[in-house]
């Protein structure tokens, strides 16, 4: 009976991810099935955190939510009557031996979503990053396997990498509900202010401070790239359609000159297949190598 449960708890996560997660379903559907099935509950996971976050009601009481969350974390093992989600989640996290804190440090990150709306300096904007996006790859290496301790350091940065590239990518939507994560300390230096971006004012002085950004995010995803030779070879190509993916967005934004106030910038679902399918092929190659 408790098998069964945990095969439908996985398909009810596996739905989860399918509908929300649309960069990266696909990828994850290249890795094997023990390692695809921990991914979906690590992603259903992040989707109730962001849902807390996104839903309409108070601040303290989303804050509470999440505090609920954390107890539910903490005591995952000693839970009555789980969700499907959490039969899952306590499943991939004894199988592949995921550290708990992970998940609380993400709640932690989360949490601040809620609680402050910037950052005044790249040391704090760096916590945070590391808070909401490192912390689900230093979870998702785990669970792929990898070879050196130093694919950890590598995970952070891809991390960063990717958070930086969301923040650009959505600086207009974050602005309208007053969330600001660049830097103050770095638009006062590039000369723009708060109410020139929250009245989606581009600039001169506006390009200046997006480049520095985007340029940050380049070094992450540069040594990020180091991340790749470290992973297990069965789950190397889903890793690198996630850096190849979002590293794509930011190019992007960088090719429109910043001009994220006017649309909300991606990457076509044909460049999506195209990253897929290369990846894909990599991924049956490797397969091969790893059989012979």
């Amino acid at each position: 009976m408790e098998q069964i449960n945990i095969k439908s708890a996985y398909k009810y996560c596996e739905k989860i991810t399918q509908q929300n997660a649309k960069n990266f379903y696909y990828a994850f559907k290249l890795l094997p099935k023990p390692k695809r099935l921990a991914i979906y509950a690590t992603y259903a996971f992040c989707r109730i955190c962001d849902d807390i976050v996104d839903s309409p009601g108070t601040s303290s009481n989303k804050i509470e939510k999440l505090k609920e969350l954390q107890s539910t974390v903490e005591n995952i093992n000693h839970l009555k009557n789980p969700s499907p989600i959490f039969i899952a989640l306590n499943d991939a996290i004894s199988k592949f031996n995921i550290p708990l804190n992970y998940y609380l440090e993400l709640l932690e990150g989360v949490e601040s979503d809620i609680s402050r709306n910037r950052f005044s300096n790249f040391e704090e904007l760096s916590k945070y990053c590391y808070q909401v996006a490192s912390v689900v790859g230093l979870i998702c290496i785990e669970i792929f396997g990898y070879k050196n301790p130093d694919a950890k350091k590598y995970a952070i940065y891809l991390g960063y990498a990717m958070q930086i590239t969301n923040i650009l990518r959505d600086v207009k939507e974050d602005s309208k509900i007053n969330r600001i994560y660049i830097p103050l300390n770095e638009i006062e230096k590039f000369d723009y202010s708060e109410v020139e971006l929250i009245k989606s004012i581009k600039n001169k002085n506006f390009c200046l401070l997006m480049e520095h950004q985007a340029k940050r995010a380049q070094k992450y995803y540069f040594e990020s790239r180091k991340l790749f030779p470290l992973i297990n070879k069965d789950a190397k190509a889903c890793t690198e359609i996630m850096h190849e993916t979002y590293n794509r967005i930011l190019n992007r934004i960088i090719e429109s000159d910043f001009n994220v106030f006017d649309r909300r910038i991606g990457i076509s679902k044909f460049e999506k297949i195209t990253i897929l399918l290369k990846l894909w092929k990599k991924n049956i190659i490797n397969k091969l190598m790893i059989l012979q």
